[in-house]
């Protein structure tokens, strides 16, 4: 069981996530000792905000839906006023495993100012229309920097104080994989962890939805191309 010290905060965009909260919340009991967490309840239409109050889940509610990027600046806001040295990144649907954060957590102590839990160290990704996106994406980004990421779009990330900053309160700088090329070219050193994701176990994700997907690609495209 990983120790966090105290030191990382988990933050947790939660929307409609009323069926995979109490597995989240096990799993990060299960795989971590003495470790913060704050699910950040982004308006949720269904029994999210109701379950997190009666099991006194530390949370935020949000008074209108902000998204997945509004919901994560939201909880690293929290986590810059709260003094937390680390905050990752962690997804509220379960896909996301807490047993590889303590690992994620030592990276970052030899001074990588990101660190992603991602699929793609060791596994080689499929060749799916989601997959071909993330080629791409990757294949932008050595381009622009001549630094290889293997999975750019995996929301899993560790981030140290400096970058949960700049996250948090610079509004044009989202934790995307465009917002990567950018931090990379002020000098931020990113290193990625093999992880395996478990799927969706409940429900759909208004986030991850196939016609978001699309124009979430080709929206981090053009602003890799253009913008950076």
């Amino acid at each position: 069981m990983g120790d966090c010290m105290k030191e990382i905060l988990l933050v947790i965009p939660a929307y409609n996530e009323q069926d995979n909260i109490l597995n989240v919340l096990k799993d990060i009991e299960d795989n971590l000792s003495n470790c913060d967490y704050l699910f950040v309840n982004d308006c949720s239409s269904d029994g999210t905000g109701k379950l997190l109050d009666e099991h006194n889940i530390n949370h935020i509610d949000l008074p209108i839906n902000l998204g997945l990027a509004g919901a994560v600046q939201a909880g690293y806001k929290y986590a810059y006023y709260h003094g937390y040295q680390a905050a990752i990144q962690f997804d509220g649907d379960g896909q996301h495993k807490a047993i590889y954060i303590h690992q994620m957590k030592q990276e970052l102590d030899k001074g990588y100012d990101i660190v992603i839990g991602s699929r793609f160290v060791k596994q080689k990704k499929s060749l799916s229309l989601r997959m071909l996106g993330s080629r791409i994406i990757s294949f932008l980004i050595k381009l622009k920097t001549g630094v290889t990421i293997k999975d750019p779009t995996s929301g899993m990330r560790l981030m140290n104080r400096k970058l949960i900053y700049d996250y948090a309160f610079n509004m044009n700088r989202k934790p995307e994989p465009d917002t990567l090329v950018y931090q990379i070219a002020k000098g931020a050193k990113i290193k990625e962890v093999q992880v395996e994701m478990n799927d969706r176990l409940y429900g759909s994700s208004i986030y991850h939805s196939t016609f978001n997907s699309v124009k979430y690609m080709i929206n981090i495209m053009i602003s890799i191309i253009f913008f950076n």
